[in-house]
């Protein structure tokens, strides 16, 4: 196996690859930012389970490991933020609704939000940040704004 030298030490092409891919899940032929986004909404439900404080550092871990992954992953395929890459999608998403009652109308909605900004990109000036940092911010701030949407849908009673 291939090694390549990164801010940690040395580390391996195909582990990126596995972790910025989710397990191969970004290689679906229909839709893999939403799958990515729904990996995110699993997750999240998962997380908030067991308290915020979890859901937090849990958010903090996959946007660390979204950077790290997506920066290896993009390096080894030769191209501008690949579209199998979707630990983006997760950490976008999972931003979008921490904080949030996993409540089915809170998880649809963020679902929906984040989607239509993250396929909007009306910020797509930040994907010109080099390696994983272009790749994640966009979805880090799809996902900050679809946070305040659902917030603003919640504290007027449309959630």
């Amino acid at each position: 196996m291939s090694r390549a030298s990164g801010a940690g030490g040395a580390v391996s092409p195909v582990l990126a690859r596995i972790i910025a891919t989710m397990g191969g899940a970004g290689y679906s032929p229909i839709a893999p930012g939403t799958v990515g986004s729904i990996i995110g909404v699993t997750l999240y439900w998962v997380a908030y389970l067991e308290g915020s404080r979890v859901s937090l550092a849990v958010f903090l871990f996959i946007a660390i490991v979204a950077i790290w992954s997506a920066g290896h992953a993009e390096r080894a395929a030769g191209k501008k933020d690949p579209s199998e890459i979707i630990v983006d999608e997760v950490a976008g998403q999972f931003l979008c609704l921490l904080g949030h009652a996993p409540a089915m109308a809170h998880l649809v909605a963020g679902l929906v939000v984040f989607r239509i900004l993250d396929i909007w990109k009306p910020f797509r000036w930040i994907e010109k940040f080099p390696g994983g940092w272009g790749i994640v911010a966009d979805d880090l701030m799809a996902g900050g704004i679809g946070w305040v949407l659902l917030a603003l849908g919640y504290s007027w009673g449309y959630l």
